[in-house]
């Protein structure tokens, strides 16, 4: 796929895809709940379709509709054994939610993955789940991952790693025990899996005490459906804001956007770049923050943000470097070890890829320097994205400036935001 230079500008009002990780998860409560449930604006990506698969390989009646599914929920115990292995593609909030989930089930199951997938780590969740009694084993680590059928205990767990997939993978695990099972956070991760479980009946509470958040669940309540508008994706938003703020003459428009507090550090960074963003119309929709989002080109500035800001944004480091590319002054990214971890490590493919586009930059101690110059020589015009979503969509917003460029393995854009390429050239992108 090719990346072209645009001559007038981003313009117009995108179709957002609606939020992966809400989508995940709007799949996973209503099939162990009591009821039916309706789901509006789900994301249909690989990696979701990948999560449905799965539910109804263990008898969840699952209707599918062009833009809503319909759940007949099951019930927390009431899930059927598979047949076969569970393929989970590339995605690793299936492969880490679904490990928790049917940690307490009352079969064995197998979860396997795509070669990107079965390279990520998986000892992260399943080392806290065996101190619940849960039997898993890994190959060596990763996938394939065999989860045999045992009685769970509660516990009590200070969440090191600061990841929304483990600490939900551990609730969800938790929902089915008998007991009290408590969990510390010290470091900010996503809240959507709480914020579905309080509105689905579970018996957990949540407390904020100075820096720590607490998060007491007690299992074996049964949950009860309720319907859920999904909001659109705020990190699939962040290729066109950063397209509409590096380009003259641009001016786009984003709809119905999730701007869940947990995860909104783009927009933090980006502002703090001095970049043209106004939020308006801010309401709640099933109790996550919604917001639409107006956007016009700027004149960014460097920036330096500390490593409290990858809890905030970890998967749009990505996007952000092509926007510290096009700054006036020098930016500093610290504390960047997680991206060494998602689909890819995505901190040696934004250096390689940026340096092939003759951006200097370096990296230290997993801190990320980008020293921007007006203009660029494309050295190697062959992007390597290791079949990572986010480094394919980021690239191709390099190329709206410096372009042509060849974003190899673009396929791996359906994961998460399968109708991208031709969103992208309704408002002005070059992409074929």
């Amino acid at each position: 796929m090719i990346s072209g230079i645009i001559t007038n500008g981003i313009n117009g009002v995108p179709k957002v895809p609606g939020d992966k990780s809400i989508s995940h998860r709007s799949i996973i409560i209503p099939s162990i709940s009591n009821g039916v449930c309706e789901i509006n604006n789900i994301l249909k990506s690989e990696d979701v379709l990948h999560t449905l698969s799965a539910f109804k390989t263990m008898g969840v009646k699952i209707e599918e509709y062009e833009n809503k599914i319909i759940i007949q929920g099951k019930g927390l115990n009431s899930l059927s054994a598979p047949k076969n292995e569970m393929y989970l593609g590339n995605s690793g909030t299936s492969a880490r939610l679904l490990t928790g989930l049917l940690s307490s089930q009352k079969f064995n199951s197998v979860l396997t993955g795509d070669k990107s997938l079965s390279s990520r780590p998986m000892k992260r969740i399943s080392d806290p789940l065996s101190r619940m009694n849960a039997k898993i084993k890994t190959n060596n680590g990763f996938l394939p991952i065999l989860i045999e059928s045992s009685n769970l205990k509660p516990i009590n767990f200070d969440l090191e790693i600061p990841s929304a997939q483990i600490k939900s993978g551990l609730l969800l695990a938790a929902l089915n025990t008998k007991g009290e099972t408590n969990i510390t956070e010290t470091k900010i991760t996503r809240d959507h899996t709480e914020i579905m479980l309080e509105s689905f009946g579970a018996n957990i509470d949540i407390q904020k005490i100075d820096n720590k958040k607490l998060i007491k669940i007690i299992g074996q309540k049964e949950l009860l459906s309720n319907n859920i508008d999904v909001p659109n994706d705020l990190s699939s938003s962040a290729f066109f804001i950063v397209s509409a703020l590096i380009n003259k003459n641009s001016n786009i428009t984003l709809k119905n956007i999730n701007n869940n507090p947990t995860r909104n550090g783009i927009i933090l960074a980006l502002k703090k770049m001095g970049a043209n963003i106004k939020l308006i119309n801010n309401r709640t929709s099933n109790n996550e923050n919604v917001c639409d989002i107006e956007v016009s080109s700027s004149n960014l500035h460097g920036c330096e943000l500390g490593p409290e800001f990858a809890d905030l944004m970890i998967d749009e480091y990505p996007i952000l470097s092509i926007a510290a590319s096009f700054a006036d002054s020098p930016s500093i990214f610290r504390g960047l070890k997680e991206l060494r971890v998602k689909e890819s490590d995505r901190l040696k493919l934004i250096l390689l890829n940026l340096q092939n586009c003759g951006v200097n930059c370096k990296s230290e101690n997993n801190d990320l320097f980008i020293y921007p110059k007006d203009n660029y020589h494309i050295k190697n015009n062959f992007i390597q994205t290791d079949f990572d979503h986010r480094i394919a969509m980021a690239f191709c917003v390099m190329g709206t400036k410096i372009g042509p460029l060849n974003i190899k393995d673009a396929k791996s854009i359906d994961t998460s935001f399968p109708t991208f390429i031709g969103e992208f050239n309704n408002i002005g992108g070059k992409i074929f």
